[in-house]
């Protein structure tokens, strides 16, 4: 079992706040810091303010054990700490390049108030070169930067960490390398120690496969549509070969959210500014936007989408979360909006999205009333529990495009809708 540590974490987004919750579940001794003050103080009140199963649990347990803090100061944060993790934003430049800007500014802010013989955790998603350039940004020498890649899905970040498939550390010193892997023994994941640059690129890496898996499956789904194949048993199939897995085998409206999009991306860059052309990533972004057209045309080839109310449901990158970041449903409703239709929108998690156009309601029927087609785009099991025939009232026609294929086609089509699912006739 792991000694207990004195950690910081610098950010308290999706990534740092599971981070410090989790390290004190586990026994250490945990601050994080933000510079966002009224977010401090809504999480020293053990208010969370994103929607991520079991956070706030581990947030109050933190709180009320004395092994989780929260402040504003990284200043206060990092002066004790055997280790400090950087958890900030790595935002998307306009060429696809990855923002290191807030990753250079807190290495720089801390550099004077961290105390010699810590170790810097590099937790942002970076490219390759990232933890030179931490280095730089210190000027410590006495002070090892590692890169340690998070691989949390949002919907499921605290058993992402707590029950890891691997943890990987890129260090250039074993024995620091080693100091971090204690950090996770109790929890026995798997533990990948390499240099700093294959970390970097085993999260872009990853992500990229992934990426490229959704859009191959969603690819196979209109090619399925076409000759008249049910995609739920050709995926099916194909899941039960060892050597594909039916993990993302899963057909829907195209991929989105805060990390496969920016992530994709970045890999291009990276790989452009060494001499590269990633011509299939390429390939697999454009499949993606083609995936998002698809479902409006078929929205648009059972109603006129001129003047025409379209019921969205679903608001979210996908269910579990509250995160609207690259939204294939935002995506959707923007080219809806395009075409002229009226958009009402209903997601469980989602109150506000930044589309003025879009209505956002309370609940799924008053998305539907008035509406002409239904058009399910996040896979909110609530859906999959709609009063069918309540949805038949509220709209003014009809007709239903289950990007995500968990509508009962049958119970739709015996009431007289029709039905366009992903991949099914």
């Amino acid at each position: 079992m792991s000694v207990e540590s004195r950690i910081a974490v610098i950010g308290t987004g999706y990534v740092g706040l599971t981070t410090g919750a989790c390290f004190a579940h586990l026994g250490h001794d945990v601050v994080c810091a933000d510079i966002d003050v009224d977010k401090v103080r809504r999480l020293q009140k053990g208010d969370v303010p994103i929607h991520e199963a079991g956070l706030e649990e581990l947030v109050r347990e933190g709180l009320e054990s004395g092994r989780l803090s929260f402040v504003v100061d990284s200043a206060d944060a990092v002066g004790d700490a055997d280790f400090v993790y950087l958890c900030v934003p790595t935002p998307q430049s306009g060429d696809g390049s990855v923002d290191l800007k807030h990753l250079k500014a807190a290495a720089a802010e801390i550099s004077a108030h961290i105390r010699h013989g810590a170790i810097v955790v590099n937790k942002s998603t970076v490219p390759v070169g990232s933890t030179l350039l931490v280095e730089e940004a210190m000027n410590r020498p006495d002070i090892a930067v590692v890169s340690n890649p998070e691989f949390l899905r949002e919907g499921t970040a605290v058993t992402d960490f707590l029950s890891p498939d691997r943890v990987v550390i890129g260090a250039d010193d074993p024995a620091v390398a080693d100091r971090v892997a204690d950090l996770h023994r109790s929890i026995g994941a798997p533990v990948m120690i390499t240099d700093p640059a294959s970390a970097e690129t085993i999260k872009y890496a990853a992500n990229a496969f992934l990426a490229t898996k959704l859009s191959f499956v969603n690819t196979i789904a209109a090619v399925c549509e076409a000759v008249g194949a049910d995609v739920g048993d050709v995926l099916a199939a194909m899941g039960l070969d060892k050597r594909i897995g039916g993990e993302f085998l899963v057909p829907g409206p195209g991929w989105g959210g805060s990390c496969f999009p920016k992530d994709t991306r970045a890999i291009i860059s990276m790989a452009e500014d060494a001499g590269y052309d990633f011509s299939l990533m390429r390939g697999v972004l454009k499949a993606n936007d083609e995936q998002f057209k698809r479902v409006v045309n078929k929205a648009a080839s059972a109603v006129s989408l001129n003047g025409s109310t379209v019921a969205l449901l679903g608001l979210a990158f996908k269910a579990g979360t509250d995160d609207t970041r690259n939204s294939p449903a935002l995506e959707i409703a923007g080219l809806l909006l395009a075409e002229g239709a009226k958009v009402r929108a209903y997601d469980p998690a989602v109150a506000t999205v930044d589309i003025d156009e879009i209505v956002v309601v309370d609940d799924p029927y008053a998305a539907c009333e008035g509406a002409a087609v239904l058009v399910v785009a996040t896979e909110w099991d609530e859906f999959r529990l709609l009063d069918l025939d309540k949805i038949s009232e509220a709209m003014v026609s009809r007709h239903v495009v289950d990007a995500r294929n968990i509508l009962d086609r049958e119970a739709l089509l015996s009431r007289g809708f029709t039905y366009q699912g992903i991949g099914r006739n």
